[in-house]
């Protein structure tokens, strides 16, 4: 039993918004699902950082939590920056338990405990946001973070946030504090693509390993994390 993590897998089947016309991305879906299932069993467990699907509500959701929840393993998702679709907990778990999708569990405000470590995590804030900078939102999603690392069981913890905490050239120090207040030693998160991946900080920044997960840095296969 294994845990593997991706991000940004951009899913739009009810939805005009179809990455395959991006450099790299074509044929994106089928990649995934190929590579997926060839490496994924289901006694794994998948943490999707973000950026599921393009969906604007539950409706145009449907068909593309129908193919994650088909796809081998056990998964666990966090919010992006454009997954539109999020709602409060309680109506997310009914929209999964209405239509049967019995693999997926979403990372919100708490942490699971997968093989003796706590996957924990939220959105982030720092990189490209769409939203007005300011205090208001960083404030809560550094309480977000907090409040799933305090939810945690394992000694053990990995955070998985959907913006990238720290790049080449910045950081968001309110979040990297929270991480190393927490003995964190391992981050992974998304949200880069493309050319904007030469911004990634893979490797060690004040003691935390960091790594860019987002779908086409990793070739559309989700990657081994233990």
């Amino acid at each position: 039993m294994s845990i593997f993590a991706i991000a940004d897998t951009h899913l739009s089947f009810e939805t005009d918004k179809p990455m395959d016309s991006f450099p790299g991305w074509k044929d994106y879906v089928k990649r995934i699902e190929k590579n997926w299932n060839n490496l994924i069993t289901d006694n794994d467990t998948v943490v999707i950082a973000g950026d599921i699907s393009w969906a604007m509500n539950f409706d145009e959701l449907y068909n593309d939590f129908k193919f994650i929840n088909e796809l081998n393993g056990k998964k666990i998702i966090i919010k992006g920056n454009h997954d539109y679709w999020w709602n409060t907990l309680s109506k997310l778990k009914t929209f999964i338990e209405e239509n049967g999708f019995d693999t997926i569990r979403f990372l919100f405000n708490n942490s699971y405990s997968v093989e003796s470590v706590s996957i924990c995590g939220s959105r982030g804030w720092m990189f490209d946001s769409e939203e007005e900078h300011d205090e208001k939102v960083l404030s809560r999603e550094v309480g977000r973070i907090k409040t799933s690392l305090e939810s945690a069981e394992c000694e053990e913890k990995i955070v998985f946030l959907h913006y990238p905490p720290v790049t080449v050239d910045s950081s968001c120090d309110e979040i990297i504090t929270v991480l190393k207040e927490y003995g964190i030693k391992r981050c992974y998160y998304g949200h880069l693509h493309g050319s904007a991946a030469r911004l990634a900080a893979d490797g060690e920044y004040e003691g935390i390993n960091f790594r860019l997960i987002s779908c086409d840095r990793l070739g559309f296969t989700p990657l081994l994390i233990k």
